[in-house]
């Protein structure tokens, strides 16, 4: 559907700060709590199985409203959405900031994924429509650059303030941030929708949830249940089910709640398929690293947000000159170099020793992250830049919900890698001892065979973006395709956008 935000030589720099801002301390959040889960673990006196929901949680729920959002942009103004997205993440913060037990601090952060999932799909809708094709490579960029920020500073503020205070203090920081950003958006956005006679096809909402949930709740839970648990053996088949018939029934209503039809655009369909892919390799460095760092070197929270910061940090101010590129030369050739540095940094994480030097993982965690600058914001941006106008709230909702999914599927899959192989590490080496091992003894031997573990997980990873590579090769700039449906009339779609 025609969206409200006209295409003018000015675009609402106004109104797209206000959403980038809000969208940078959600992001910000997310990377503040990841530290934090060891301390809440022993003061909540929770198992690392329990306390992963925090994550697991927030993924799921943005799992299941995320394909919702695409309906929620066509019927509702850009000003509404982000008040009611940017209040129940507040809420969700006052919430998680007075728990004082799990189940409390799990609904906080459930509230806060709702306000969130809503925010992503809204921001990226308003940024496709407000900018032309040959200037939409350097908008991005910019965009990419405010949110990769929170990433970049998440570690490490995190670790100063666990060391320093209490982890509520995370959420009691982002509270009054947040309640600022509520109010510049209630009085400074200002845009108006006319009435649009759509509805919400419940039972739709109903096999989204249950499929696009089910999926996400299974290969999560796979990591920490195993996979021989009901929890996984019965909830991915039910979601895959729910999922099928949920496609089934997008392709015979008039007005979809999630239009598949952007998947019949090839750069679109590539694009998404590179970006699962790269996903999932992506969290071996988000996984894996920190469990390095801080389980087998020791090293404390604060400096192992200190070593995370540099690769934050290239992939942050990367971003914007990567957009430029991307106007100039396509996604093709940004690609394929950014995926090659993916491949080799990951396949040297998967050589790690407990001896190597602090610096040295440093440079390798920056170059891996400067190699990944390369590619997502280029080839999510060359695949949505194919689709028609009035998919464009389809084709965000639909990247950020395979984004959710991936990196669940990518979680649940390099986790069980890695114990897996620790286990059948641990065990070859049990056996290679001559006499009963003393207590430090298995203690170190413990040490390596996670160690292997984790090098065994990386070694996935790194063929996994391999596959990714290989796709990136077919990759061809990408033009606005024609819309073969009539446009509905201008009275029934037109939104104005004002800015201040």
């Amino acid at each position: 559907m025609e969206q409200s935000l006209k295409k003018t030589d000015r675009p609402p720099y106004g109104i797209i700060a206000v959403l980038m801002i809000g969208a940078f301390i959600a992001f910000l959040n997310n990377t503040l709590l990841n530290i934090a889960l060891p301390s809440i673990m022993v003061e909540l006196e929770i198992e690392a199985a329990t306390v992963q929901w925090l994550t697991t949680g927030f993924m799921l729920v943005n799992g299941i409203l995320i394909p919702a959002t695409a309906f929620l942009i066509e019927k509702y103004s850009v000003r509404r959405l982000f008040l009611v997205a940017m209040g129940l993440f507040t809420i969700g913060t006052v919430v998680a900031g007075m728990a004082h037990d799990f189940p409390v601090l799990l609904t906080g952060r459930m509230l806060q994924a709702s306000g969130s999932a809503i925010m992503m799909p809204l921001l990226m809708n308003v940024m496709l429509v407000s900018f032309p094709v040959e200037k939409r490579g350097a908008a991005m960029g910019v965009f990419g650059l405010i949110l990769m920020a929170a990433p970049a500073i998440g570690p490490t503020l995190s670790g100063w303030i666990i060391e320093h205070y209490d982890w509520r203090m995370l959420f009691h920081f982002v509270t009054p941030i947040a309640v600022v950003i509520f109010l510049i958006g209630f009085f400074l956005l200002k845009d108006k929708k006319e009435k649009v006679n759509i509805s919400l096809d419940f039972f739709s909402l109903i096999l989204s949830s249950i499929g696009f949930g089910g999926i996400l709740y299974g290969f999560s839970s796979a990591g920490s249940k195993g996979w021989d648990s009901p929890h996984v053996y019965i909830t991915i088949p039910v979601g895959v089910i729910c999922l099928v018939w949920f496609i089934l029934r997008q392709s015979k209503l008039e007005r979809p709640m999630l239009n598949f039809q952007v998947f019949k655009y090839p750069m679109f369909a590539l694009s998404s398929s590179i970006a699962m892919v790269v996903n999932m390799a992506m969290f071996a460095g988000m996984l894996l690293v920190p469990i390095y760092v801080q389980t087998l070197r020791g090293i404390s929270p604060l400096d192992a947000g200190l070593l995370m910061l540099p690769g934050a940090l290239a992939m942050a101010l990367m971003s914007p000159i990567n957009g430029r590129l991307f106007d100039k030369v396509g996604g093709r050739i940004l690609a394929v170099i950014g995926l090659v540095i993916m491949v080799v940094t990951t396949y040297l994480f998967s050589n790690l020793t407990l001896d190597l030097s602090y610096t040295h993982l440093m440079l390798l965690h920056a170059v891996r992250m400067f190699g990944m600058s390369m590619v997502m914001m280029p080839v999510s941006t060359n695949g949505l830049n194919q689709l028609p106008r009035r998919l464009y709230p389809h084709g965000t909702a639909m990247n950020n919900t395979l984004n959710q999914v991936s990196g669940a599927i990518g979680t649940a899959l390099l986790v069980t890698i890695m114990s897996n192989r620790t286990e059948t590490h641990a065990t070859e080496m049990a056996k290679s001892l001559t006499a009963p091992p003393t207590e430090a003894a298995m203690a170190q031997l413990k040490a390596q065979a996670m160690l292997e573990g984790i090098n065994d997980a990386f070694f996935v990873a790194s063929i996994i973006a391999a596959v990714a590579l290989v796709l990136a090769f077919f990759i061809k700039r990408s033009t606005p395709a024609e819309d073969p449906i009539q446009e509905k009339p201008k009275a029934q779609v037109n939104t104005k956008l004002a800015e201040n």
